[in-house]
């Protein structure tokens, strides 16, 4: 019997029109989009649906990039699950482990909503622009990164995406100190990424404990299925431990390889990544080629996803 993880996408998945297709074909979905558009009506000076749907200057903002994005994947999520198709075991990159918990059972979508909105402002206001930076490392392991890091103050390991890709967050200067360093170890490319912050870094501690404050306010359920958590790359069953490690993996590393390895250990043979693109199924490919992996991006995916999970069922 095949062992289905739902996987969703962090900031830098959102795309102008995303889940549109999905509030004019189904009902489920458009509820979510009416009621988080509802609920944010006096946080946020757009609405949700015209946030997600139309060409505006706002959506790349970090304040209101992750109410739309989780908006969105939680939308697809829910026509995914009333086709049938229900997950084991969740996981969600960054912003997207808000996702994961709510589809477990920990809190509700629109808490879900509520709550990245308020963690989008927080982490925007958390550093002056240009004070810190993000770059994707490409082609050099884990641990010879790590090496570089080590020995340059004021930059970490942001992001541990999967072999062969590493993003490295902190102070602007350190950040060009280490790929200078990084280029003479032997990385093919040290990219400078298109952030309003140094996410996932020291730098956000402050950051984090704000958002404690704002998980204060959230009613967490008891989990319905484990999710993994960012930080540790372990399954959590008991929802006492999720504030906790909300608040910590603003400024923690992202283990997202290990996460993926350890859901694989555990028996995930099927992952579906949930929401615009297919960053994480290209992640899987160089983690583990093995296994399937599938995207929901457009209406159309839905019923192919569910007829594809429904017949490994019958066999």
């Amino acid at each position: 019997m095949s062992k289905i993880a739902f996987i969703f996408p962090g900031q830098g998945a959102q795309k102008t029109g995303m889940g549109k297709d999905f509030y004019e074909q189904s009902q489920r979905a458009a509820e979510i989009y009416d009621a988080a558009s509802k609920r944010l009506k006096e946080e946020m000076e757009i609405d949700i649906r015209t946030l997600c749907f139309d060409e505006n200057d706002k959506l790349d903002q970090t304040a209101y990039t992750q109410a739309a994005l989780v908006t969105t994947c939680l939308a697809m999520a829910r026509t995914l699950e009333e086709k049938g198709v229900r997950a084991d075991i969740t996981a969600g990159l960054s912003l997207g482990e808000y996702c994961a918990i709510a589809v477990a059972g920990g809190m509700s979508d629109l808490d879900a909503v509520w709550a990245v909105r308020k963690r989008g402002v927080l982490m925007e206001e958390a550093v002056p622009t240009g004070v810190g930076a993000m770059a994707a490392v490409l082609g050099l392991s884990a641990e010879q990164i790590e090496k570089v890091t080590e020995e340059i103050k004021g930059v970490t390991v942001a992001n541990y995406n999967c072999p062969g890709q590493v993003v490295i967050t902190g102070e602007t200067d350190s950040v060009d100190a280490a790929k200078e360093k990084l280029l003479e170890c032997g990385a093919k490319r040290v990219l400078p990424l298109n952030v309003s912050g140094p996410f996932h870094s020291p730098m956000l501690k402050e950051a984090g404990e704000k958002l404690s404050e704002v998980l204060d306010q959230i009613h967490f359920h008891e989990l319905e299925l484990p999710y993994v958590t960012n930080v540790t790359a372990e399954p959590i069953t008991d929802i006492c431990k999720t504030k906790e490690l909300l608040k910590e993996q603003v400024a923690a590393s992202v283990r997202w390889q290990q996460s993926m390895e350890r859901m694989i250990e555990d028996g995930v043979d099927t992952f579906i990544e949930i929401g615009p693109g297919k960053t994480l199924a290209g992640f899987l490919k160089k983690i583990n080629r093995t296994v399937t992996v599938m995207n929901i991006s457009c209406i159309e995916d839905v019923d192919k996803v569910a007829s594809a999970v429904n017949l490994c069922g019958e066999l």
